[in-house]
């Protein structure tokens, strides 16, 4: 009869053990897994500050530069890790500038980037590495003159910085494309304007609140 009693009052001492430690047993848990979660950033483009450059070879001659002035989307990032990283990035071809009305508009027309029928190109990352303390090779879906194709940018991580208006952080892509890929071929054949086309996006974001 004592050993009974004796492992009732085990049971309950084990019980009440428990009841006690559990809470602080998940919370420890729940601590550990808010750790281990990658702290995500996300920011909203910044149209303003953010571009598109361009650059081909014109007449076998002089590289021509150009740029795109409407650039929208967000990006995903966990400063220096390539975890989590993500881009979604917006151009309208109606903004092609190139300081020259009429250039601009031959830019626009079906030779080119057939502004009308496709207003804008995307850029929609499906992956990201690592290649240095600030830079990564990020690999998306370029969508071009109504064409999509896997590319791989080299990115870099410009800053990130609170200058009284909210935080904001920036990215710097470079990658080369051919036009010609995309159903671009005006002035290839005969060489008067290059296939290979070197593209610079400078974002800027602000972050999320």
């Amino acid at each position: 009869m004592i050993n009974t009693f004796a492992r009732r009052i085990s049971s309950v001492t084990f019980l009440s053990a428990v009841a006690v430690l559990a809470p602080q047993m998940l919370g420890a848990a729940a601590d550990q897994a808010a750790t281990a979660a990658p702290a995500l950033t996300v920011c909203t483009v910044d149209d303003t500050h953010s571009l598109a450059l361009f650059r081909v070879h014109h007449m076998g001659a002089g590289q021509f530069w150009g740029r795109f002035n409407d650039v929208t989307g967000n990006f995903t990032f966990d400063s220096g890790k390539a975890e989590g990283m993500k881009f979604d990035i917006t151009i309208r071809t109606e903004s092609v500038d190139t300081g020259v009305e009429g250039l601009n508009k031959h830019l626009r027309s079906p030779d080119f980037f057939g502004a009308k029928d496709f207003p804008t190109m995307t850029f929609k990352s499906t992956g990201a590495k690592k290649t240095g303390e600030k830079t990564f090779d990020v690999t998306g879906d370029l969508t071009m003159h109504g064409v999509t194709k896997s590319i791989v940018a080299a990115v870099e991580f410009t800053g990130m910085a609170n200058m009284g208006k909210g935080t904001s952080a920036g990215f710097e892509a470079i990658f080369t494309v051919k036009r010609s890929d995309f159903g671009m071929k005006y002035g290839v054949e005969k060489g008067a304007i290059g296939d290979d086309v070197k593209v610079v996006v400078a974002l800027e974001g602000g972050v999320a609140k």
